[in-house]
């Protein structure tokens, strides 16, 4: 009886030493996460005062913080550069709370602006001494722009894929007039090449036909001159033609 107390005594203070392990745990936690509130009261008004700081700034002005500032007001001027146009004018109504959060060393500061087109949360954050080491312009922008940008894309996509499909199938299409092509070059080159005709066996007959009208010419010319006593010299034979007769 007595070991079996021993043992549930035993059980009960290991678990005791397990929540207290907890506890502690956890008090460390907490310890570590939570804010001293005189840094937190520093952050948000250097993140508002830099927030207020930058939005009116002209392009002249930007162009100087650029030439001259460090790392951090360089970034600061590229993100605001590339997001005011999308933002517009500045409401005068008021902005919301600024929060700030700790994690990983670093301290973060939201600071959200409303604009005319679309609000933008404003995100700095500093290393645990509170010195800022970078800025951001998250916009907000509104359902009717995100489904608007979300279907423009989901066309675009498409519309790529479509052109694609049709300049894959006219390639496709092409391919049956290759064999073609490729067997029509075959017998081209297989055919054995015709000798011309020579020039002289066609010219043949009609220089000895020539010469067989000029001898019978010349024989009627002087059968006529000597049947009418006189020479070839007064007249020309132009025609030889066939008279036929009746038979008596």
């Amino acid at each position: 009886m007595k070991q079996i107390f021993k043992k549930i005594s035993s059980v009960c203070m290991a678990l005791l030493c397990v929540a207290a392990l907890t506890v502690v745990t956890a008090g460390v936690v907490s310890a570590d996460s939570e804010i001293d509130e005189t840094l937190k009261q520093n952050i948000i008004m250097t993140a508002e005062q830099l927030t207020e700081t930058i939005i009116p700034l002209s392009e002249e002005e930007i162009d100087g913080y650029k030439s001259a500032g460090d790392s951090f007001t360089i970034g600061a001027m590229d993100s605001w550069t590339s997001a005011k146009e999308e933002l517009g004018d500045k409401k005068d109504e008021q902005d919301g709370e600024t929060e700030v959060t700790f994690g990983s060393g670093q301290y973060t500061a939201t600071v959200p602006v409303s604009f005319e087109k679309a609000d933008a949360n404003f995100v700095y954050v500093f290393e645990e001494n509170g010195t800022p080491v970078s800025m951001s312009v998250d916009v907000q922008y509104p359902l009717s722009v995100t489904l608007e940008r979300a279907g423009l894309n989901t066309l675009m996509g498409l519309g790529t894929v479509f052109i694609m499909l049709i300049f894959l199938s006219f390639v496709i299409y092409l391919f049956k007039f290759i064999p073609g092509f490729v067997e029509g070059k075959k017998k081209e080159a297989s055919l054995p090449e015709t000798p011309a005709p020579a020039a002289a066996s066609i010219a043949a007959p009609v220089v000895e036909e020539v010469t067989d009208d000029t001898e019978l010419i010349a024989v009627i010319a002087a059968a006529i001159a000597a049947s009418e006593g006189t020479s070839t010299d007064g007249f020309v034979v132009r025609s030889i033609r066939k008279i036929n007769r009746k038979k008596r």
